[in-house]
């Protein structure tokens, strides 16, 4: 696959196993100018979500790349501990240097919304990997700068799938339902990454190798994420790879096929909140449904051990 030109991306993040290998797949794509990472609480607190986003920098020699602290908790909910997916460091327990600079900030809002006005309208993409409430604020804080977005990919939602976190929710929305519902919403250009596709993603003991024996660091330290992933779960193949197909969609649209969508999102207090509801009033979203799992497998690879 040829590479496109570079665009302006900002990474909003929670990292998490998942997110790690996002990151560093992003890291290794020409395609994204990564201006910086906007973190928020979600597998874990924002002081640790914070800490894990410099840590990934540093040992991608990115410490260039600044990250921002966001929101330390969803807009009017408590949020969830995820540490016996995600270790009690949100990285499995992986070993990673310590980041070698401080944040560049502690408010991920502001940060985006001066981005948003520096930039040309249309020329900056946000990849959501975790619970959307720093976007939310940044459509309701910042309505005129957020109207300058170019492109919102987020990983989240349950459609025809059943969800993670009860019957029907899904973690990333569940996290913050109110978030969700505001950026859904909002008019914007979504694309969302639900668990009807993410599910489809999964590496096996062969991937893994393949990996290792690239003995890239990229390569090599995804490879340990991942394997931490078969630990919290049974049979031959990992968790899903849920957050890189985040940036497989935004590198190669044409592994998945879309569909459009009026959804709302349930904003009660039962073990649904957070589940997708069909809204034929609601502005529709573009969601992706069906993913070519074993191209994107490959170019996640192919990116990984480059």
């Amino acid at each position: 696959m040829p590479h496109q030109p570079s665009r302006i991306t900002v990474i909003d993040t929670d990292p998490g196993i998942d997110d790690a290998v996002a990151i560093l797949l992003a890291l290794n794509s020409p395609e994204f100018d990564i201006r910086g990472i906007t973190t928020v609480a979600g597998n874990i607190g924002i002081a640790t979500t914070t800490r894990n986003a410099g840590r990934i920098l540093v040992l991608a020699g990115r410490s260039d790349i600044p990250v921002i602290a966001g929101a330390n908790a969803p807009l009017s909910r408590k949020g969830f501990d995820t540490a016996d997916i995600h270790g009690n460091d949100g990285l499995g327990g992986v070993s990673f240097p310590e980041p070698i600079a401080q944040p560049a900030g502690h408010d991920a809002v502001a940060w985006l919304a001066q981005l948003l006005d520096e930039e040309a309208a249309g020329t900056v993409d946000i990849l959501a990997l975790g619970p959307l409430t720093n976007v939310a604020r940044l459509l309701t804080e910042h309505p005129t700068s957020a109207s300058r977005i170019g492109r919102l990919i987020a990983m989240g939602g349950a459609i025809r799938e059943p969800g993670n976190i009860g019957l029907k929710a899904e973690f990333n929305i569940a996290a913050d339902p109110e978030a969700a519902e505001i950026v859904f919403a909002s008019g914007q250009p979504v694309t969302l990454i639900p668990l009807d596709v993410t599910r489809k993603v999964r590496a096996d003991r062969a991937y893994l190798s393949a990996l290792r024996a690239a003995a890239k660091p990229a390569a090599t330290i995804s490879a340990e994420l991942i394997d931490a992933y078969f630990q919290s779960t049974t049979g031959g193949e990992s968790r899903p790879l849920h957050d890189p197909c985040v940036m497989l969609y935004a590198l190669q649209p044409d592994l998945f096929g879309c569909e459009r969508f009026g959804l709302g999102v349930d904003t009660g207090n039962s073990g649904d909140a957070g589940a997708l509801l069909f809204d034929t009033n609601a502005g529709e979203i573009s969601v992706a449904m069906t993913v070519n799992s074993p191209a994107a497998l490959d170019l996640l690879r192919k990116r990984l051990i480059a």
